[in-house]
């Protein structure tokens, strides 16, 4: 069998092991488990999603991304749609969609499951073309990922965190309608969240951002909907109350704060709209649609 595996070597807040031993882990880790693999080392963020495409055309027997979540979502969507499973050796410095599957940091565990776990399909949220497989944004929320993108970003928590503060004092929100929204059996859906000032709408197919940070705990990845929630503008108080329950895991509906489901829906405002799909920045038109794509992905998980 032949296996794929892609290594970012600028993930995360730093790398405990060179280069040299981590192609050095995958080869034995996979060659002891009957695998024929294929160590490659992205130089640019599109080369993930490069390598995963010429694997899915050479149809290898499996696709391995050892990096952060826009490392995953780069290798995911090359094999997306097709039966060529993905695994992920976490290397980010959040990991959310690694951490929703509960996918173990160490790398030789994660390794393991790799080439024996078992096979789960996943949902694939697709936002203006862009498929996400974590969690994808729009407003303030892309603000701080294209912030935490720049090079030399400082990435992880306090990473988020700094940037969030910084960026907050001066950031405008903008007024979002929400029209088009449908369950997974494709009946019309009347929403409460149209046409209201948003600071930054979250579209989830998994509960967290990373670093326990959950956005969407009632999130599952493979119900066919997308958990959506809108933050309304409010005072930085008001937010950090909310801090406790984020990484909790028990975030809910309030003041300030709604939270739907939908399978689709599009997304309006007066002005070209900045996105984020699983941390990788995009800018679209002032109307952009959501749609769930079902069961598009096939993981690697603990049997």
């Amino acid at each position: 069998m032949r296996a794929l595996v892609i290594v970012n070597p600028i993930a995360g807040k730093g790398r405990t092991r060179t280069i040299g031993a981590c192609v050095d882990l995958a080869k034995s880790s996979l060659s002891a488990n009957d695998f024929e693999p294929d160590v490659r080392v992205t130089t640019g963020p599109a080369d993930a999603y490069r390598f995963s495409r010429e694997a899915a055309a050479a149809k290898v027997d499996l696709v391995i991304a050892w990096g952060g979540d826009g490392t995953v979502n780069g290798a995911a969507t090359g094999v997306a749609g097709t039966s060529i499973p993905l695994a992920i050796i976490p290397g980010g410095s959040g990991n959310g969609l690694a951490r929703d599957l509960l996918i173990p940091f160490d790398p030789t565990a994660a390794f393991t499951i790799a080439a024996t776990g078992a096979t789960r399909v996943i949902d694939a949220g697709e936002l203006h073309g862009s498929l996400f497989f974590n969690v994808a944004g729009i407003g303030f929320d892309a603000r701080i990922a294209s912030r935490l993108a720049e090079p030399g970003a400082r990435r992880g928590l306090v990473g988020y965190i700094f940037a969030t503060i910084n960026e907050l004092r001066g950031y405008e929100p903008g007024r979002y309608s929400i029209h088009n929204v449908y369950d997974v059996e494709g009946k019309s859906l009347v929403a409460d969240i149209i046409d209201r000032p948003a600071l930054f709408i979250a579209l989830a197919n998994s509960r967290q951002y990373g670093s326990g940070a959950q956005i969407a705990p009632r999130a599952l990845l493979d119900d066919g909907m997308m958990e959506i929630v809108v933050v309304e503008p409010q005072s930085g108080l008001s937010i950090m109350r909310q801090v406790p329950a984020f990484f909790r895991g028990t975030l809910k509906e309030g003041p300030g704060l709604l939270m739907r489901s939908a399978a689709a829906m599009e997304i309006s405002c007066p002005h070209p709209i900045h996105f984020h799909v699983d941390g990788e920045p995009r800018t679209g038109p002032n109307r952009i649609a959501l749609a769930t794509r079902r069961g598009i992905l096939s993981i690697k998980v603990s049997r």
